[in-house]
């Protein structure tokens, strides 16, 4: 059963309260650059990103958070550290959202300012914790696990926005050992009602991180946990969204784009699978709708899976039958598999 949170609202994206988990990102770009941030949040836009987050590391990324704001479609979050100033600016410009840390950016009037701004203007603060940056009183002690220090400072930074009367807040507690951010993940959901902001930090390169990141949020989301999540990868952040969507895509927690089945072959597969698999993945690039396509290579698992899928093809001796809705249409030869499924395709969501 799903974790229901208290629900906040950024910039109109509704996040906890039973709302569907939503996928972020964050740019890879110098903020203090606005145009070439914007251009890549279009490009994140496009890919499905439903809430973006910005670095703010000094005045001239703040000045420039108004321009991206006023040029993009999808909620604006701040990341901020060290500078409560910042944070101020941020609000001015008009983000829809704050990360940081109460505990880092100053003392008590200083974290009063930005929370007060904040309650004004009804921004959420996303309390970040991540097990490579703890409070030094915390990491210091030796009697405490990671995830106890986790929870620790977690608590501590909610305590001081609950003391000033804000309850607009969203949590992550991050680490890249998977079970560790896990259990950190567990125990503060039985502490809090907020919503969850789940994510594996400092994953990894693509291939490595979005396995670490889908055993990580995938094994937190099974468990109802998690409210909008972020795969940290180290590159392109249009993979983060991939990643994203196809970890609540296996979980069955968001339809987005085509779900693309194929056979791992073997000694029975009579037909180029792979290249055909490959061939299929790239065309459905251009394809919105949540559809099923199944590529399938061989007699046993072949038409089972076809038959099943919105759409597909079983291979058979150098050719292979093209199946629609559970029915066969027709059988080509392995030449023509490619453009008669994705024919099949083309008509069946113009018919749509």
């Amino acid at each position: 059963m799903r974790r229901i949170s208290k629900p906040i609202s950024l910039g109109g994206v509704i996040v906890g309260g039973g709302a569907p988990v939503t996928v972020q990102s964050m740019t890879n770009t110098d903020t203090r650059d606005a145009q070439a941030t914007i251009r890549q949040i279009h490009a994140l836009e496009e890919a499905g990103c439903e809430i973006i987050r910005v670095a703010v590391p000094d005045r001239v990324a703040a000045a420039a958070l108004s321009t991206i704001k006023q040029n993009i479609h999808i909620p604006l979050v701040a990341d901020i550290h060290f500078d409560y100033r910042l944070a101020l600016a941020a609000l001015d410009a008009g983000v829809d959202g704050l990360r940081l840390n109460p505990g880092n950016i100053g003392g008590e009037d200083r974290v009063r300012q930005v929370v007060q701004k904040a309650k004004e203007r009804q921004v959420p603060i996303r309390i970040g914790v991540n097990a490579g940056s703890l409070p030094k009183d915390l990491d210091d002690d030796p009697t405490l696990s990671t995830v106890d220090k986790m929870v620790a400072a977690a608590m501590r930074h909610v305590k001081i926005l609950e003391a000033l009367d804000f309850e607009l807040i969203k949590l992550s507690l991050k680490a890249f050992d998977v079970p560790t951010t896990v259990e950190a993940y567990r125990r503060i959901a039985e502490l809090t009602p907020y919503p969850l902001h789940l994510g594996i930090t400092e994953a990894g390169l693509p291939d490595v991180g979005a396995i670490r990141s889908a055993v990580g949020l995938g094994i937190l989301l099974y468990m109802g946990l998690g409210d909008t999540l972020r795969v940290s990868l180290t590159g392109d952040p249009l993979d983060e969204v991939k990643v994203g969507y196809e970890i609540l895509k296996a979980l069955n927690l968001r339809q987005h784009g085509p779900v693309l089945i194929s056979c791992p072959t073997c000694g029975r597969t009579e037909i180029d699978l792979v290249t055909l698999a490959q061939q299929v993945r790239e065309r459905l690039k251009a394809v919105k709708a949540p559809i099923k396509v199944a590529v399938m290579g061989c007699v046993v698992n072949g038409p089972g899976e076809a038959r099943g899928a919105d759409f597909g093809v079983a291979g058979g001796k150098g050719r292979g039958v093209i199946f629609r809705k559970g029915e066969i249409v027709r059988t080509v030869p392995e030449a023509e598999l490619l453009d008669a499924l994705m024919a099949e395709i083309e008509a069946g969501l113009r018919a749509a």
